[in-house]
């Protein structure tokens, strides 16, 4: 059976989760468009996750994916924590704030997180996708055994076939171009920053799984791009975000219909973890900070004090405006209207 006989959809197409950002009503919106919609849980504990998937159910009996972070935590450290926190210091003072004392873990990783496994498990999501990492067999067989394919993002041959040896049934295969947190499994590691296009090729030539190809997509030209080199469908994030439906604020949606999209940066600065961003006041601040980030997540709770402090002042400036190499081609639409215009595009492509 083909990947999109599986999850009974119509189009290649799948909605990135974008924790945050992404909503129930944005990710239903795509399903019942006939794509696949998404919902980012890795920021959330089991209890939100039950009511956003509650909502999102609400709104469709179409197949969908929930999105989860399998990260290994970064160690605490104490000085490195007091340095970091020093150099934001005169950041916060600027909005007459004073940061955090201390940093705290903010997100869970799934593979410690058993209100979150129980919860997939009693739900059986149609999809289950991860992001950092992979999970251990016996976390893998429950989800398997509840009925849910598994997705995992990858950015090497080498994380592919770690995630077919683990169970995974479909990569997803992250190119340097993509907006949002890399899904690079050790941050420490050597990182190849394979693009888009040689990563899917490489992996439907060697890995021996179904690829969906993620990074820079915006169109139906670069849906049917992907589909030619072999993979089964293309993840879109970027091109959803100025979608009525999303979570961006106002300042986000406006960076990304100027000509703010044309300059994406990479930063670890923001949550301790490389991601790609809207060049901004945050990236900048933390292009000039030679101080190591305290890891992730304790790095994300000092930044998200930060961008708490500066909206609070009227500064937008310092908000986590995720956005991929292919921001400039953002259309603000309907989610619907978006699908059936990449459909087009797709066909006449």
């Amino acid at each position: 059976m083909s990947f999109l006989d599986t999850l009974g959809l119509a189009l290649p197409i799948v909605q990135a989760p974008m924790a945050g950002t992404a909503t129930p009503e944005l990710a239903a919106a795509v399903s019942n468009a006939g794509a696949l919609g998404s919902l980012g849980l890795g920021s959330s504990d089991a209890a939100g996750a039950r009511a956003m998937i509650d909502a999102l159910q609400g709104r469709t009996n179409r197949a969908f994916n929930v999105n989860l972070f399998a990260h290994r935590r970064d160690t605490k450290d104490a000085a490195v924590e007091a340095a970091w926190l020093e150099a934001l210091a005169p950041s916060f003072a600027r909005f007459g704030a004073a940061p955090p004392t201390s940093l705290q873990p903010v997100y869970r990783s799934l593979a410690e997180d058993d209100a979150m496994m129980a919860l997939l498990v009693e739900r059986a999501p149609p999809v289950v996708s991860l992001h950092f990492g992979l999970l251990d067999a016996e976390r893998t067989a429950a989800l398997k055994g509840a009925g849910c394919l598994l997705f995992a993002t990858v950015t090497s041959l080498d994380e592919a076939r770690a995630a077919k040896r683990a169970g995974i049934d479909v990569l997803v295969a992250q190119g340097i171009e993509a907006g949002g947190h890399r899904g690079i499994f050790d941050p420490a590691a050597p990182d190849d920053a394979l693009g888009t296009l040689a990563l899917t090729r490489l992996l439907v030539a060697k890995a021996g799984l179904p690829v969906i190809a993620a990074g820079g997509i915006m169109d139906g030209h670069g849906i049917r791009a992907v589909l030619d080199l072999g993979a089964v469908a293309a993840q879109l994030g970027t091109a959803f975000v100025a979608c009525p439906e999303s979570n961006a604020d106002a300042a986000y949606r406006a960076a990304l219909m100027s000509t703010a999209a044309e300059h994406t940066v990479m930063t670890s600065a923001i949550s301790g973890r490389p991601a790609r961003c809207l060049a901004n006041r945050f990236t900048a601040l933390g292009a000039e900070i030679a101080a190591p980030t305290p890891g992730y997540p304790m790095t994300y709770d000092a930044g998200k004090a930060l961008i708490a402090a500066a909206k609070a002042a009227g500064e937008t400036g310092y908000g986590a405006q995720w956005a991929g190499q292919g921001a400039p081609l953002a259309r603000a639409m309907p989610a619907v209207e978006l699908v059936a215009t990449l459909a087009r595009e797709m066909e006449a492509a």
